[in-house]
């Protein structure tokens, strides 16, 4: 995977609530055995729900959505107050900002959002398509899944990636990636394949941007040369080379 796939796989966000997805499978599954059990950062539950008096299961209730909303700029429904995590990863000269906000429900289904903040420079260097495609080929592969369906979707205008993936690792698991000028928006919901879902989309048709930037323009190299991401990981967003000009905002239709 080349650097800038695993940049905008948004991994220190996205990738803790799948290692917290795996560690709750290995204890409710029994798969691990000897030495210490891994633990998951969210409260471990029953995925099949609470026994009932005959002692089988019994199905847990459908969650009722609330609307939160985060200081980095947007609304979404949420099960239960979610748990948030903020971090600062260095980028060369720059800084990506991360933010993961996740909630579980008494079913073991994990929800959650996470965004990732990288320099304007890195994000107009290559077509919208090819970044949300690169965000969802990264998820897959460290899932170790197979998508079962796939669309193109949006968010106010802005380009996003609809898909679902059957995972050995996790379970089955919905996601849609939005690019909404510099920001990736990546929203989860992990659950039980045998249990189906049927509060993901209510979930995951529930985000809205507050003041979000316009879109940036994809910058058009000169002929004869190129700009990958190992050129523009050493880039500082805020200069640009003489004779060149940055590439431009415009706003969103």
């Amino acid at each position: 995977m080349r650097p800038l796939s695993r940049l905008l796989l948004a991994s220190l966000t996205t990738l803790a609530l799948i290692a917290g997805a795996c560690a709750n499978q290995q204890k409710t599954d029994g798969s691990s055995s000897g030495g210490p059990q891994a633990t998951s950062t969210i409260e471990d539950v029953p995925n099949d729900g609470a026994a009932g008096a005959d002692g089988t299961a019994t199905a847990a209730a459908a969650p009722t959505f609330k609307p939160y909303e985060a200081t980095e700029g947007f609304t979404i429904g949420m099960p239960t107050e979610p748990q948030v995590e903020r971090k600062q990863v260095p980028l060369g000269a720059n800084t990506v900002n991360t933010a993961a906000f996740s909630s579980r429900t008494e079913d073991g289904t994990i929800y959650s959002i996470s965004t990732a903040d990288y320099p304007e420079k890195l994000v107009a260097s290559r077509p919208p398509e090819a970044l949300l495609n690169e965000g969802k080929d990264g998820l897959v592969k460290q899932v170790q899944g197979t998508i079962k369906e796939e669309s193109d979707v949006t968010l106010d205008g802005y380009p996003g990636k609809a898909y679902t993936v059957s995972s050995p690792v996790v379970g089955e698991l919905k996601a849609r990636n939005f690019l909404v000028g510099p920001r990736l928006y990546t929203l989860l919901v992990i659950y039980n394949p045998n249990h189906p879902n049927t509060t993901a989309d209510t979930f995951l048709t529930s985000l809205k941007l507050v003041n979000p930037p316009p879109a940036l323009t994809t910058a058009t190299p000169d002929a004869g040369t190129s700009m990958d991401a190992g050129t523009l990981e050493g880039m500082d967003a805020g200069t640009t080379d003489a004779g060149t000009t940055a590439p431009r905002r415009r706003k969103a239709k």
